[in-house]
């Protein structure tokens, strides 16, 4: 019999208590023989020494555990907003979350947030809520918020006594109040239980469970268990439940060598390490694996001629390691369903599939808003080479930071989420590279669109030899569609081979617009192209579509794009007209707010530019009584009428001579 698998994920909100949990799963199990603590630096899965300084997780973490048989590989995310990253792609190694949310706080921004990515990703989870010993709790409202948020049904699995005291109690409910339970749950999601319910009937014991597990897999129903991770109530229920209802690896199980790289760290002994999942099939050291990166997804389908497949990389495995935090264990082997970390595969890259590629969407939760330039700290301009190596490392550890440097240029430039993310970098170039880095005061990335429908062409016939002409159409879409790329002319026009060529070179083009920020939002239609039999030379179109772009750009103009971020503030009733006063000073629009038992929770949609120093500002005004949860919204249109530029990297198409000098390799900026 093949061994079962539960990859689980701890997903919540900064400080609800992802990491205790964590500890409590594993002491619970007997993978480690004292729980530790966050505050004091003994949690196993926070290994780095930022962790133990700040008490909060800024990597992924993985441990394995075994509970009733069953091999259970849990993934610890960070809580923080500026590392959402992580929690992004380990989501895609999940059979299922553990999303924690504080019976104090409720469900916070960022914890809604991930419900909604779980629903996007179609993502089963169990709902752990926390803190129930602490004064204020109130696990029936926070049950209430999450069935206000999410369509699926909520199934209460605990009993509590105490709730909000020192002396909480917390058990499993009994046979007859779960068949109870689960047949009101299921009402409103399943025929045979709602035919029960209203004939005031209740469910066999083995028929509400069968249908519980069927309901939760399908995404339908959310269990939810009560408890304090602090005092260990509820971790034993949570674990049973696990095991009693969630589904395991098998739900996304396929056929064949499939597995998805989640997480990439780098060690001085055994350099890069892939922590893989996966899916089918088995990897053993010694191995050859082929790498394959995911096509990025345009907005819609499209009839254009395809990309060229890139030939897939093989690459030998050298190791194959369990790790439990810091600590690991040579395996030798991952089979189907499992995690494992891989040594020995030097270009893998986040996102990147083995074997063959997963069915599972992506799922997003990042939008990097904040871009930094990074310097060394004592101005050495010799050094600025080892330090984009540095960060090019880390970028492939954590691909949002996305660093960019030309050989050349005095400067190294970031994209960040938050200054604690900063800090953390700050700390790792130091203690892993010994580098002293200065990071320069955020600026805030903006976005551009065509600002109307136009044609944009290009025609490069000469110098000679060469013949390339491209033309597009570009159509304005809403805010957040992105882009979708059409059109496909006739062979004898344009070859298919050179038309790939003008779509893939498009894409590239899309990082710098006319103001030097990313394009989007907009439909793209190849109407016109061609070649020349002779005279066309392949790389061609890589010169010309660049010249097409800028100059519709130019011809039709660009429309700057502004973040911004979704704030919810909850404070003392008293307090609210001052918040109000500071969202109408950051130009946000704001909802009425919902005030209960004198605490006022307001929410608004308010620019980054504007709001950078907020939670500075509110906690000053509201002497630190105020709590303030942001999670990045969406962009809108710039309001404010300034010029916001981006400089260029490399030379600008628009400068026709010296941009073929350039694309031709025979001019150096």
């Amino acid at each position: 019999m093949s061994a079962v698998f539960h990859n689980i994920g701890i997903l919540a909100h900064v400080d609800s208590g992802k990491t205790t949990l964590t500890e409590q799963l594993l002491f619970l199990t007997g993978a480690i023989r004292q729980a530790g603590s966050v505050d004091s630096g003994t949690a196993a899965t926070d290994s780095l020494s930022v962790e133990k300084q700040r008490g909060i997780s800024v990597r992924t973490a993985t441990a394995c555990a075994r509970w009733r048989d069953v091999n259970v590989n849990i993934i610890d995310t960070p809580g923080h907003i500026d590392f959402a990253g992580e929690v992004e792609r380990a989501i895609s190694a999940l059979d299922y979350a553990v999303v924690i949310v504080s019976a104090v706080e409720g469900v916070r921004a960022h914890t809604e947030n991930i419900l909604k990515l779980l629903d996007s990703a179609n993502l089963p989870r169990i709902v752990f809520v926390n803190k129930i010993d602490r004064t204020g709790s109130d696990s029936s409202q926070v049950i209430a918020e999450l069935k206000g948020i999410s369509s699926q049904a909520h199934l209460v699995l605990s009993q509590v006594e105490n709730e909000g005291l020192d002396n909480p109690t917390v058990m499993a409910v009994d046979k007859n109040e779960f068949c109870r339970r689960a047949t009101e749950a299921l009402a409103d999601v399943c025929d045979e239980a709602a035919d029960a319910f209203l004939a005031e009937e209740v469910l066999s014991y083995e028929k509400a469970t069968e249908l519980v597990k069927k309901e939760i897999s399908a995404c339908n129903l959310t269990p939810v268990v009560l408890g304090s991770a602090k005092y260990s109530l509820g971790v034993r229920e949570l674990a049973d439940a696990l095991v009693d209802f969630m589904p395991d690896s098998s739900r996304r199980a396929t056929d064949g060598l499939c597995g998805i790289i989640f997480k990439i760290e780098h060690d001085k002994s055994l350099g890069k390490i892939s922590h893989i999942r996966l899916f089918g099939g088995e990897i053993a050291n010694r191995d050859e694996v082929e790498l394959i990166a995911p096509q990025e997804k345009m907005a819609a389908e499209t009839d254009a001629v395809e990309l060229e497949a890139k030939p897939p990389v093989k690459e030998k495995v050298s190791q194959i390691k369990k790790f439990l935090g810091a600590k690991s264990t040579d395996t030798g082997i991952i089979t189907s369903g499992d995690v494992a970390a891989v040594c020995g595969l030097p270009s893998a890259k986040t996102g990147q599939f083995i074997g063959s590629m997963s069915v599972s969407d992506s799922a997003k939760l990042v939008n990097p808003f904040l871009r930094v330039k990074v310097t060394p700290q004592d101005g050495d301009e010799q050094k600025i080479p080892a330090l984009a190596a540095a960060l090019g490392e880390l970028s492939d550890e954590e691909p949002y930071i996305d660093a960019k440097w030309e050989n050349g240029q005095k400067e190294i430039t970031i994209s960040t989420t938050g200054k604690i993310q900063l800090e953390v970098l700050g700390n790792l170039l130091k203690e892993r590279y010994d580098i002293q880095a200065q990071f320069s005061p955020p600026t805030v990335i903006y976005k551009e669109t065509p600002a109307g429908k136009g044609f944009a062409k290009a025609r490069y016939t000469m110098p000679k030899p060469c013949w390339a002409v491209v033309e597009f159409y570009f159509e304005p879409m809403p805010r957040g569609y992105g882009v979708s790329y059409h059109g496909r002319l006739p062979n004898n026009q344009c070859f298919y081979r050179y038309q790939s060529h003008i779509r893939t070179s498009f894409n590239s083009c899309l990082e710098q617009g006319l103001h030097g920020w990313e394009v989007t939002d907009f439909k793209c239609t190849l109407v016109g192209g061609e070649h020349h039999t002779i005279h066309t030379h392949p790389l061609d179109f890589f010169v010309c579509t660049p010249m097409a772009f800028m100059n519709g750009l130019s011809e039709i103009g660009s429309t700057l794009l502004e973040p911004l971020l979704k704030i919810r503030v909850t404070a003392p009733e008293e307090l609210s007209g001052k918040v109000f006063s500071e969202i109408i000073k950051m130009g946000g629009e704001y909802d009425t707010p919902v005030i209960r038992s004198g605490i006022a929770t307001l929410e608004a949609i308010v620019p980054v530019a504007t709001s950078m120093n907020f939670p500075e500002r509110l906690a000053a005004l509201s002497s630190g009584k105020a709590v303030l949860s942001q999670s990045f919204y969406g962009y809108r249109e710039y309001r404010d009428g300034l010029e916001h530029v981006n400089p260029r990297r490399g030379v600008n198409p628009l400068d026709r001579s010296k941009w073929i000098l350039w694309a031709r390799g025979a001019y150096n900026e």
